[in-house]
């Protein structure tokens, strides 16, 4: 009798183990929200003190803000007259939100920004991946020159040109109030500030202008910081 229970216990056991080897897998489309949910910054800061080297391009990039904006908010007129030292506003003059409901309309993009939908920007071998340094903050995608890239995800052209030392001719895609997307190296914009654009559209041909070879840069950044792509992109 005690054997006979030994034995329904134990079958019960490899039965409950097959069955969990058995569930579906979790869908990679909510596998890849949990990965890349985006948090908000510990701090919104409302200056930054130019540095000998800056450009607003630069600045307006490392913040997650349009340089538009920038020049707007410091009454530059000439956005490539910033002097070191000097101080540039962060936030429009008019400013004054509370800041718990500051803090809540950030999250509130942040939630908006992790469902996106995420595509390659071009085909090709991923010849540098992101470590989190300065000479790796995105990934570097070689192909042949004229190829298409093409528009990771659905948004706005908030920059189109050759003002940031390193990229190259360089698009930068605003999805959100929080995720940019940045395309450097290219040979040909096809796209303008301002445009609106599709995921999958083409914005521009694969080429090496300011690079030692052929390829695309692309980046993502979070509220102004560099992240993984590959966390954003299907496997």
């Amino acid at each position: 009798m005690r054997r006979k229970a030994v034995w329904s216990a134990l079958c019960l056991s490899l039965w409950l183990v097959g069955c969990s080897f058995n569930q579906a897998p979790a869908p990679v489309g909510q596998a890849r929200v949990a990965r890349h949910a985006v948090k908000a910054p510990a701090a919104l800061p409302a200056w930054y003190r130019v540095r000998p080297g800056d450009n607003l391009f630069r600045i307006a990039l490392d913040q997650g803000l349009e340089w538009r904006q920038l020049a707007e908010w410091n009454n530059l007129d000439d956005p490539s007259v910033i002097k070191a030292g000097e101080l540039l506003r962060l936030k429009p003059r008019a400013d004054a939100v509370p800041a718990r409901q500051a803090a809540t309309a950030v999250e509130s993009e942040a939630m908006d920004a992790a469902p996106a939908e995420w595509a390659w920007p071009a085909k090709g071998e991923v010849i540098t991946r992101f470590d989190g340094t300065a000479e790796a903050n995105g990934l570097d995608i070689g192909g042949l020159r004229g190829s298409p890239v093409r528009a990771a995800a659905a948004g706005r052209i908030v920059y189109a040109g050759a003002g940031l030392r390193g990229y190259g001719k360089l698009i930068i895609i605003r999805h959100n109030k929080a995720i940019l997307s940045a395309y450097g190296h290219n040979e040909r914009v096809l796209v303008s500030e301002g445009q609106t654009v599709k995921l999958g559209q083409v914005i521009a041909d694969m080429g090496d202008s300011d690079a030692d070879r052929v390829k695309l840069h692309f980046e993502i950044r979070e509220y102004g910081k560099p992240v993984d792509p590959m966390s954003y992109l299907p496997g």
